[in-house]
């Protein structure tokens, strides 16, 4: 298969040198990307920025904002059997880039925010006979949460973790499907959850067609 596995932040930027941004690390999509390769699938990585060396073998582009994102991602999506979303998406940017450097004036400012492209719920829409898995970082009712965005961006399961898992080493997660079902339940080295998940979109995922 050929599998667009998104990963990493993304930055919005207030100016020419400071953005609003997460603290994704992008660790979990690299895994998924290396478990992708050893299973022999070709991976088209997009990442945002991070201090991580891509996995040899995937084809790897780079972006740092969401628009940058979006715009790769539905050029590579149509050639691709699956897509899966790890990336932490700024929700949100300024609604003006101020060019060069705002300067201290002593006074408040005022950043007025806007939302950014939702990017998987637009793959979402393009799915066809592709299969989507989508990750949902939750703190608050997560279970609910997990299982709107899965409606809302069309996915055929959603991965469910929390807070705790951004700069960890470790992760727990919980696959729930479009009839809000637990599929499975990982923990572990986000290495080894990255393998039993791609092991479980291989027997679970893969085939199943938006309806």
């Amino acid at each position: 298969m050929k599998i667009l596995i998104t990963a990493g932040p993304t930055r919005e930027y207030i100016d020419d040198v400071r953005f609003l941004s997460n603290a994704s690390t992008g660790r979990m999509g690299y895994a998924l990307a290396s478990a992708a390769l050893a299973h022999g699938h070709e991976v088209e990585l997009v990442t945002g920025p991070v201090e991580l060396t891509p996995p040899a073998g995937c084809h790897v582009h780079r972006i740092e904002t969401t628009d940058q994102l979006r715009e790769t991602c539905l050029q590579i999506f149509p050639e691709c059997d699956g897509v899966i979303a790890t990336a932490a998406v700024c929700d949100y940017r300024p609604r003006q880039r101020v060019s060069g450097k705002i300067t201290k004036t002593g006074q408040p400012i005022v950043l007025e925010l806007t939302e950014t492209s939702d990017v998987l719920a637009e793959l979402g829409s393009l799915r066809q006979h592709r299969w989507i898995v989508g990750f949902a970082l939750e703190s608050q009712d997560p279970r609910n949460n997990a299982m709107r965005k899965l409606r809302m961006k069309n996915c055929s399961c959603i991965v469910l973790n929390d807070t705790s898992a951004i700069g960890s080493a470790t992760n727990l997660v919980e696959v729930l499907s479009p009839e809000a079902e637990t599929i499975a339940i990982f923990q572990g080295p986000k290495e080894a959850v990255a393998e039993q998940l791609m092991g479980l979109i291989e027997t679970s995922i893969v085939g199943k067609t938006a309806e």
